[in-house]
């Protein structure tokens, strides 16, 4: 028997998160105030790893409400003090404060007030005896002329970043290798320029992170775009965070895919963890009453908001914040590259174990069932970490009762609540290992430059970046000899790679000094010298001396090479490029092959330049070309949408004469198209028209072909993509009569879409009755696809042969802002004057489910059929909407609204958008990806469509869920017991 399962609550959560609710409530009862704990006694509340323990270095009433520091070159601590956080902005409360530690023992015992009247203050950077601070809309530049400790001049250096979301402002200054400060824009982005441009120079930062050179403040847009928090690792890897995506990493640089405007590639930012984006937390405070309070009333539809981990208030990463790689030499070296990560709602640091898996990383969870640390004090908020001169992990506590966004609060709890509570607190802490000693902290701007290009060795990341930064700033060229002498006999990578740059800076670089360094021991080394030579593109030694590299054992270099190739421009160039897609030597690590590599293959086709079709004849030659048919059918596509006629018939001969694998046949259609038959002459087209006619019936065969695997028909249907579709109508039609795999017929179902066949309608709409909402998901993208085919779907619905609930809410809001003006007036009608049974009215009718007696094996056979094309179990299904893992944990009556009411709260990630292409196409899905270039819309099935930048005249959010709605009349109440019992009972294992 089903029923709602308080053993897996706390009885105090339980009791809360059950109790019947009344949308008019005054939950003052439920809501008692949490107090904080005095410094003295703060230590106390914190369970830590074995082998470290976790020190008090400041607290109020040196630093109120901290939110980032950075240490200067004397060694002091600058605090970045959000006091204004979070609705108080214009009153002025924020400030900078400059923290002393006077007897060097490694607490802080003295602070100046630096700036004070800031707005939101959310990041700082020394530089040049100043402070850079972001203060959105704006980029400061403080600095104390007089030496009174206080600033006295304020410039404005850039302006326009956006203020709309607290949580999501610009953030995370560091320096860079390339001797650039790093930052990162948020979410909110905004329109930013400089100060000194007027407002037509400004660029769109939404989606990207920024660079500037402190000396011009010259400024480029990055990779990046995620929430709160932005690291790099010792060889300039970069990680970033988002509430409820923990760890992410950027994988390239978005300059590099802009060359191309024709290339699709993955978006930059991957989410690495092994546990997924919202992983699992173990949290030792109680769960704040607000939060547990907000859940229920979210859950029983009374208050507006997503519900975040399936119903549960808590055990999840919700407030994900400051990913910090640790880079400095107090911790044992086992644990040097760890990635660390804050959760401000849950009270905990947690740390992850990074592993190389291709040119990815993997983030492993290291402490099971616990965390690195974690407070049982509720007011205990790691929003940021730093690495500074100590060695150590240093942990910025904003220390605050509630840390929230005020939007998320509903009005019922919110005026129980004070979001000031704690402005006047604040903690800094360091976590060392056990035995740690202090060490004073030097005062840099002391050293003469010759003992700074040493310190550029130092095993501590701050002393190493500090000392860069220097360098950089006095310009002292007299130290050309040590930094040479250093990029030969430095015994540690960290200080090769480090002078490597500082002569960059210097404007002293040779090409012998990067040739120099392409046979370094260590391949991270290598991989710079190539990026650093990208500068020498033009020096005949450099091509040459880059060549071997082609082969080389680490695939960062092969990857790197495969962009920095982009910068040159010689003969050779595209076989090269075909190399590193091939090249595969066997010392390879676990994961490190080339032909199926997707980061390869995006890096070899930015760097493509206007010889696309000469690595496309290349490939075609090779003994992978059967791997890579993907890839070279996606060069093949650029060829076409460029629309040389040189290149599309050069392509084409080498397609005709290599006689290619029937999996290459949908090349041949993008390259032979009869509208430009005059560019690829006639002996060449009848040619390719042959090669095609051989091919398809090969591919026809393996589709028909029932002794295959579903996988090996949903293949070969791929290969058909461009074949004329009246040769492949009447066997797509067959294989959907006689077929009973939804996954094959929704793959069928999607090939028939090109057919302008009057049949088509017909031959989707008769079984649609019969259909699951997964099938009926994949023939209305084919019906919807055009004015045409949906005016005929409504005629049906008038007709009475179809019913208007089997279509989504998504559908039809769609229709209603369609191009075509009788769609877009007999859609809106609709949506007017026929509603359908409310979601409310059917999730009342499902209440007999909790009477019935689930069945888990019914249950599993539900699960694929009804929900595996966007959910996974296992090794069963698509992991397109959210993780089931929560299922487990939320209870029954949970499932039971998501499943049938998937519209009452949406997760911003699984919204449904639409697009609407300048060739009349309409395509919706969740915004998978995005880059400079292109996104990727994801729906049912994992079918997903890219589209380029340039090819969208709309882009549209329906604020409405990727799930559809309907799926009552799919799962009975019986089934959905089964569906329920399978959910809870397989996913808590």
């Amino acid at each position: 028997m089903i029923r709602l399962s308080h053993r897996l609550f706390p009885p105090c959560l339980a009791a809360l998160l059950f109790c019947t609710v009344s949308p008019a409530a005054d939950f003052a009862d439920q809501l008692p105030r949490i107090a904080p704990t005095e410094p003295g006694e703060t230590l106390d509340d914190f369970r830590i790893a074995d082998g470290y323990q976790i020190q008090l270095v400041a607290a109020e009433p040196l630093v109120n409400s901290p939110v980032a520091i950075q240490w200067d070159a004397e060694g002091a601590l600058f605090v970045c003090e959000m006091r204004g956080y979070s609705e108080d902005r214009d009153d002025q409360l924020s400030r900078i404060t400059r923290l002393i530690d006077t007897d060097n023992d490694g607490v802080f015992d003295r602070h100046t007030v630096y700036a004070d009247k800031l707005l939101w203050p959310t990041a700082l950077f020394p530089y040049d005896g100043g402070l850079f601070v972001a203060d959105a809309p704006d980029i400061f530049y403080l600095k104390d002329n007089d030496g009174d400790g206080v600033a006295d001049s304020k410039q404005v250096v850039f302006t326009g970043f956006s203020i709309s979301n607290v949580q999501g402002l610009l953030n995370s200054f560091h320096w860079g290798l390339d001797n650039r400060i790093h930052l990162a824009c948020g979410t909110v982005g905004g329109k930013v320029r400089r100060a000194d441009q007027d407002a037509s120079a400004a660029v769109e930062v939404r989606g990207h992170d920024m660079a500037f050179d402190p000396k011009t403040y010259e400024f480029t847009l990055t990779s990046g775009g995620a929430q709160h928090g932005m690291c790099f690792d010792d060889w300039g890897r970069k990680f970033v965070s988002s509430n409820s995506d923990h760890l992410q990493q950027v994988m390239y640089e978005d300059r590099y895919i802009r060359r191309n405007p024709l290339l699709v590639a993955p978006s930059a930012r991957q989410s690495i963890a092994a546990d997924g984006p919202q992983a699992e937390v173990f949290r030792i405070s109680p769960v704040e009453p607000w939060r547990i309070v907000r859940t229920r009333l979210r859950v029983a539809g009374l208050v507006g908001g997503p519900v975040e981990g399936g119903g549960r208030a808590a055990g999840y990463f919700t407030g994900a914040t400051g990913v910090t790689i640790y880079r400095g030499d107090a911790w044992p070296q086992t644990d040097h590259s760890l990635a660390i990560v804050g959760d401000v709602g849950s009270n905990l640091v947690h740390r992850k174990r990074l592993t190389p898996s291709g040119v990815q990383l993997v983030g492993e969870r290291i402490d099971p069932k616990s965390e690195f640390v974690a407070s049982t004090d509720n007011w205990f908020r790691p929003a940021q970490f730093e690495c500074g001169p100590d060695g150590a992990l240093s942990i910025i506590d904003v220390y605050r009762e509630v840390i929230e966004h005020p939007a998320s609060l509903p009005p019922e709890i919110k005026q129980h609540l004070d979001l000031t509570s704690g402005r006047n607190r604040g903690r800094i802490y360091r976590v060392v290992p056990d035995g740690y000693q202090h060490r004073p902290t030097p005062d840099l701007n002391t050293f003469d430059s010759e003992s700074l290009a040493g310190l550029l060795q130092h095993a501590n990341a701050w002393h190493r970046e500090t000392a860069a930064r220097l360098i950089y700033q006095r310009q002292d060229k007299a130290i050309a000899a040590t930094l040479r002498r250093q990029l030969e006999q430095s015994p540690t990578p960290q200080g090769r790679l480090h002078s490597l740059y500082a002569l960059s800076g210097l404007g002293l670089l040779t090409a012998d000094d990067v040739i120099g360094r392409f046979d370094d021991d260590h391949p991270q080394v290598v991989r710079h010298a190539v990026r650093l030579a990208e500068q020498f593109a033009s020096d005949q030694a450099v091509i040459g001396s880059l060549k071997p590299l082609v082969g080389h054992a680490s695939i960062d270099v092969r990857y790197q090479l495969a962009f920095s190739l982009g910068e040159y421009d010689f003969d050779a160039k595209p076989q090269w490029l075909a190399e590193l897609l091939l090249n595969a030597p066997g010392d390879h690590a676990p994961g490190d092959h080339a032909p199926g590599d997707r980061w390869i293959q995006s890096a070899v086709s930015s760097s493509t330049g206007g010889q696309t079709d000469q690595l496309f004849a290349a490939l075609l030659n090779s003994d992978s070309v059967g791997r890579l048919a993907p890839f070279v059918l996606e060069l093949a596509t650029q060829i076409d949408r460029g629309d040389s006629g040189d290149q599309r018939r050069r392509s084409l001969a080498a397609l005709v004469d290599a006689t290619p694998p029937p999996s290459l046949l949908p090349a041949i259609g993008r390259l032979h198209r009869s509208d430009r038959r005059a560019d690829i002459g006639k002996d060449l087209y009848n040619r390719a028209e042959s090669l095609a006619a051989d091919l398809i019936p090969i591919a026809l065969d393996q589709v028909a072909d029932t002794k295959r695997t579903d996988s090996d028909r949903i293949r070969a249907i791929g290969w058909l993509t461009d074949a004329p579709i009246d040769q492949v109508f009447p066997t797509l039609v067959k294989v959907l009569r006689q077929s009973e795999s939804s996954e094959l017929q929704s793959a069928v179902i999607g090939a028939m879409g090109r057919s302008d066949s009057p049949e088509l309608i017909d031959i989707l709409l008769e079984p649609w009755p019969t259909w699951s909402p997964r099938l009926r998901s994949a023939a209305g993208d084919v019906l919807f696809a055009t004015a045409e085919r949906s005016t005929a779907v409504l005629d049906a619905i008038d007709a009475g042969t179809i019913d208007a609930a089997d279509i989504s809410l998504t559908r039809w809001n769609t229709l209603a802002s369609s191009r075509d003006p009788e769609l877009r007036k007999r859609a809106q009608g609709f949506l007017e004057t026929t509603k359908g049974p409310s979601r409310e009215s059917i999730i009342e009718r499902y209440q007999e489910t909790f009477q019935l007696t689930g069945d888990v094996e019914r249950g599993a056979e539900v699960f694929k059929t009804q929900c595996a094309g966007c959910h996974q179990s296992g090794d069963v299904g698509h992991a397109i909407g959210p993780s089931l893992a929560a299922a487990a944990t939320r209870g029954g009556e949970s499932i039971l609204t998501n499943v049938l009411d998937p519209n009452r709260e949406v997760n911003p990630q699984y919204v449904n958008y639409v697009v609407l292409t300048t060739d009349g196409r309409t395509i919706a899905g969740m915004i998978a990806s995005e880059n400079a270039n292109s996104i990727t819309l994801r729906r049912a099935e994992n079918v997903s469509d890219t589209i380029l930048r340039q090819d969208i005249e709309l882009l549209r959010n329906t604020n409405q869920s990727i799930m559809p709605e309907g799926f009552e009349k799919a799962i009975p109440p019986q089934a959905m017991a089964d569906l329920i019992e399978y959910l809870i009972k397989s996913l808590n294992r």
